[in-house]
């Protein structure tokens, strides 16, 4: 590897002066969080308190993304209405994340003989990912649907909305268990939510380059949202 290529590859995977760049660090930790808490054998490692906060830093991480998401769409005059309703919708999501995990979270603090995982994707949050991912997927595709498999935007989009239906399959499975207790339905929930977890984060290390390089629109710098913000 010659000295140039290393510059070139710290250009593009190294870049905080980006805002997207951040954007996709921050989602990137909140579903590696998404991903592991929801695995039987973590909760059993750490016990049912240490997983619930999981969730809740995992969602704290997404809401800090979405909220900078939005910023760089308002800052962006060239930002399409479907990307605005997207960042929007989705962001409210995880506001929803947030008053459920902390809610599982003070559960597991208050039963510390709580042994299972306490967490799944709730029907409001889920039901918020699940339309501004699909607005995310319009938006990038120009119609209701289309397959570009060399092109990174589409890229991020579909692994997003997989990873949404992931926690939409999750919710349900989450919906059942209380009713029927089935064991199956439990494991199916975790299943479901930690394959969204890793859904998401492949769209987030999918989004770093992008962030850190020229793209067809133009990039927004940190700068950028300070001065909106003022």
């Amino acid at each position: 590897m010659t000295a140039h290529t290393t510059q070139q590859d710290a250009r593009v995977w190294w870049s905080p002066r980006r805002a997207t760049w951040w954007t996709g660090v921050l989602f990137a930790v909140g579903a590696t969080c998404f991903l592991v808490a929801p695995l039987p054998g973590f909760a059993e490692l750490v016990g049912a308190s240490v997983d619930a906060a999981a969730f809740f830093v995992g969602s704290i991480f997404f809401t800090s993304a979405a909220a900078l998401q939005c910023l760089q769409t308002f800052a962006n005059k060239q930002s399409r209405r479907l990307d605005w309703w997207s960042s929007v919708v989705q962001f409210v999501g995880t506001v929803f994340f947030n008053i459920t995990t902390f809610r599982a979270m003070q559960t597991a603090l208050d039963d510390p003989s709580y042994d299972r995982v306490v967490w799944a994707p709730d029907a409001l949050g889920s039901i918020c990912f699940l339309v501004s991912g699909y607005l995310a997927y319009v938006a990038v595709c120009g119609s209701l649907a289309c397959l570009r498999r060399l092109d990174r935007e589409w890229r991020i989009a579909a692994v997003n909305l997989l990873g949404c239906i992931a926690f939409g399959i999750a919710a349900v499975g989450s919906y059942i268990v209380p009713s029927t207790g089935s064991a199956l339905d439990l494991a199916a929930a975790n299943l479901f939510t930690a394959l969204g977890g890793l859904c998401f984060l492949i769209g987030a290390v999918l989004l770093l380059p992008n962030g850190a390089q020229p793209s067809k629109q133009p990039a927004t710098d940190v700068s950028d949202l300070r001065r909106l913000e003022a």
